[in-house]
Formats: C-alpha cells, sequence, structure tokens
C-alpha cells in the first residue's frame, strides 16, 4: 500500500531497547510454561504468591463465596453491569443467528452441509491491574455462552491482594461456570495445559499485560487464542469540521490504557491538529491518568496533515489501527473508504469508550497491524465452521469416483486414486485399473 504524501507534525520516539525487552519477556514466560506444565498446581500457586501475593487455600470461587463477593457490589453498578451486558449479548446473538448451518444438493445425490458447533470449553482473562476492569468480562463470557460454549472458567487476578467485587459480579452475572481470583501468566498456563485444581480449555481469550500476551502467543496450538494483542491503539480521522477539543480528550481516552498506547491524529486541517495538540497538553496537566497517558501521548503519540479526506482514509489503512474514530462530517463515508481496522467508531455521537465499556460489540480487537488480516473477537470465534459430505446415489459416486482417480494420479496419490477407482468399478461400469489381492495373495475379482 502507497503511503499518501502528508506533514507530520508529531512523530512517535522509537524506543531504545525494545527487542532486548521482549526477548526478557518471552524467557521469563518459556520459564513459567514449563515450571507449570512440570509441577502444575504447585507451580502456579507459587508464582501467584511471587507476582500477586495472592495464596489462598483454592483459587476458585464456591458459589456461596460468589454470592457474599456479589453482595458487596453497590446495587446501581450491578444494574449498569446488566444493562451493559444485556447489549453485548443483543449484538452477540445477532452475529450467531447470521451463521446458518446449511445442506445442498450440488448434483443429484451429492449431499454437502455446513455446520457450526462451538467448542466445549474456553477460559475468559479478565486482566486486572490497577483497577477492576468488568468490560472483560462482558466480552469474553458473554459472547462464549450466546455461541453455546458448555464450559466458561474464567479467571481474573487480585487488585493489591483484594478480590475485585466488581469483576466478580460481573463474570458472575455475564455465566461463567467457574470462576478463580488468579492472574497472570500463571492463570493462562493452567487454563491452556489443566492442572490437578484446574481443568483445561479449547480457547483462550481476553487482553492482558505483555506477559500474558506473550503467554498466548507461546501456547498457541495447544490452544486456541482470540488473536495476538499488544497495547491499545487509537487512530483518528479528523476534518476542519471536527471539534479540537473532543479530538484531544478521544485520543487521550485510549492513551491512558498504558505508557506504550499509540494515539495517531489525521486530519485535513492544520489548524484542528495544532488545536488538538495544544488541548492535549492542557488536558495531561491534572488528568488522573497522565502517568500512563502522558507517556503514551509522548513516545507514542503521532499527527499528521494530509491534503483530502481520501488521503486521510488511505493513510489510516496503512496503520491498520485497533480503533479508528471519524470526525468528519459524513463519517459513513469511511465504510466504503477503509479495510484495514479493529473497529469504526463514525461520528461525533460515539467514541471508543463506548465500545470498550458500554455499547455492545466487543472490545478485544487486533493491534500491531493484525486488521489487515483479522477482525475482532466474535461470536464466530467460539464456534468450529465443519463440513460433512454424503453421496446416495450410486451412478454420481461412480462419476466421481472415475474423476478422483484421474485427479489423484495427476499428484501420484495411487492410495486416493484407489478409493476412488474401487467406487467406480462397484458402482459404475469402469474396470478396475489395478489387481486386488486376498490375504493369501491370491487374485480376487471386485
Amino acid at each position: 500500500m502507497t503511503t499518501p504524501a502528508h506533514t507530520t507534525l508529531k512523530s512517535a520516539v522509537p524506543a531504545a531497547g525494545v527487542l532486548s525487552a521482549r526477548e526478557a519477556v518471552a524467557g521469563t514466560v518459556r520459564d513459567i510454561i514449563a515450571d507449570i506444565r512440570q509441577r502444575g498446581d504447585a507451580a502456579v500457586r507459587e508464582y501467584s504468591d511471587r507476582f500477586d501475593r495472592w495464596s489462598p487455600e483454592q483459587f476458585r470461587l464456591d458459589a456461596g463465596q460468589v454470592a457474599d463477593i456479589v453482595a458487596t457490589v453497590p446495587e446501581q453498578t450491578l444494574q449498569d453491569i446488566v444493562t451493559v451486558q444485556d447489549n453485548v449479548r443483543t449484538f452477540a446473538r445477532r452475529q450467531r443467528e447470521s451463521l446458518t448451518d446449511f445442506e445442498v444438493e450440488t448434483q443429484p445425490g451429492v449431499h454437502l452441509g455446513q455446520r457450526n458447533i462451538p467448542i466445549g470449553a474456553s477460559g475468559a482473562y479478565i486482566p486486572g491491574g490497577r483497577y477492576p476492569l468488568t468490560a472483560s468480562a462482558h466480552m469474553t463470557i458473554v459472547t462464549a455462552k450466546v455461541a453455546g460454549v458448555e464450559r466458561v472458567a474464567a479467571c481474573t487476578p487480585p487488585i493489591r491482594g483484594v478480590v475485585p467485587a466488581a469483576t466478580i459480579a460481573a463474570m458472575s452475572l455475564a455465566g461463567a461456570d467457574e470462576i478463580y481470583v488468579l492472574g497472570g501468566v500463571q492463570a493462562v498456563v493452567a487454563l491452556a495445559l489443566g492442572t490437578e485444581t484446574i481443568g483445561r480449555v479449547d480457547l483462550i481469550a481476553g487482553p492482558g499485560n505483555a506477559y500474558v500476551a506473550e503467554a498466548k502467543r507461546q501456547l498457541f496450538g495447544e490452544v486456541g487464542i482470540d488473536l495476538f494483542a499488544g497495547p491499545t491503539e487509537i487512530l483518528v480521522v479528523a476534518d476542519d469540521d471536527a471539534d479540537p477539543f473532543v479530538v484531544a480528550v478521544d485520543l487521550l481516552s485510549q492513551a491512558e490504557h498504558g505508557p506504550d498506547s499509540p494515539a495517531v491524529l489525521i486530519t485535513t486541517s492544520e489548524a484542528v491538529a495544532r488545536q488538538a495538540m495544544a488541548h492535549i497538553d492542557e488536558l495531561l496537566v491534572d488528568m488522573p491518568t497522565r502517568d500512563f497517558a502522558g507517556p503514551a501521548w509522548r513516545d507514542h503519540g503521532q499527527v499528521h496533515v494530509v491534503e483530502n479526506l481520501d488521503d486521510a482514509y488511505r493513510l489510516a489503512d496503512t496503520f491498520a489501527s485497533e480503533h479508528v474514530q471519524i470526525l468528519t462530517r459524513e463519517p459513513r463515508q469511511a465504510l466504503e473508504s477503509m479495510r484495514n481496522y479493529g473497529a469504526l467508531f463514525l461520528g461525533e455521537g460515539t467514541c471508543v469508550s463506548y465500545g470498550d465499556k458500554v455499547i455492545g460489540t466487543n472490545h478485544v480487537l487486533p493491534t500491531r497491524g493484525a486488521a489487515r488480516y483479522t477482525g475482532g473477537l466474535w461470536v464466530g470465534k467460539y464456534l468450529k465452521t465443519v463440513t460433512y459430505q454424503e453421496v446416495t446415489d450410486t451412478a454420481a459416486s461412480a462419476a466421481l469416483g472415475e474423476l478422483c482417480g484421474r485427479a489423484a494420479r495427476v499428484e501420484s496419490f495411487e492410495g486416493h486414486a484407489r478409493s476412488g477407482d474401487v467406487r467406480a468399478a462397484k458402482y459404475g461400469t469402469a474396470e478396475l485399473p489395478w489387481t486386488r489381492h486376498d490375504v493369501r495373495g491370491v487374485a480376487a475379482d471386485v
């Protein structure tokens, strides 16, 4: 993809030592996986105690413990969780309804079909860090349950040694079958491999820090994952009609995720760009999360000015950003003009924060350019689309047998060819082109 001409008002600062830092993370994760693979629960407990200072008698909460914890959550918070989960559930159900099983008779007696079968068990990782992140419970548990997953095992870490009550409530209300207060690499590995007390799952979904993301990457293959994730990203496309203050607020809304979260502005208006940058500087002064948002903007923020919106959309596509917000006069033009994004947010009336927290679409989305080839987490991720075949007409089987014989021999697959030959001879008029021998080595007729 050709990068259109543009003027850069702010560039990202190349981070020193990124490669060595990633290698260090990968090495640490590799060691933890090997240890848990060998020692199971004992290793999980040691890592939980080391990293989270958390080592209860059991990590899984029973029904009574869950009920007691949920009872401590304010009623308004519970009502809000239910409302948001209803939004997520409604959209996920429409996604599920869009996936239909079918069977077609492609020719007389040849029946081909497709079925969408839920996986048996999924793991939901709900990160904690400094604050409870209830929204991830909605996205990873509700969506799995709508897909028909029988068993959902959900993990979340303690926060400074305390069980995050609102997150536990969200996990319970979402329909999790098992709830564990367990975080980090040890949680992901336990779900992926299984231990004496934690059953293995078929797929793990949910965001996390660099160590969690690396654990999912290394375990992919032994277990399915939603996608390879990196720091949260936002890209705003704005024209001269955009409100610079709104642009600034929305960029910082995602920068607060972490000090390595990219925030990018592409605009046709230098005036909007410069005013937005000035607002960002002002907003950061007393922003409660400036310890994350400040470094993110300083080191990973970018501002580019282009000639027109066509160039803006083309440049935005080269980023393939996780979240793309369109603040223009006619925002729906982006639906036709762009192809590389995790999710689009159209017009000033919406924002990325709605998608993160309340609106109902899934917030687990591709980062680091992965939007070039994949979308985000959705109900279909929890389904296996499988096919089946049945040939009930003997003439059709004979014809397919002759075709299979010829096609397989082009590739020198004689065994495949013979499977076709047998049916061509048994159900049609073809001669068997090779001799069958019985167990005594005596030639026999088909």
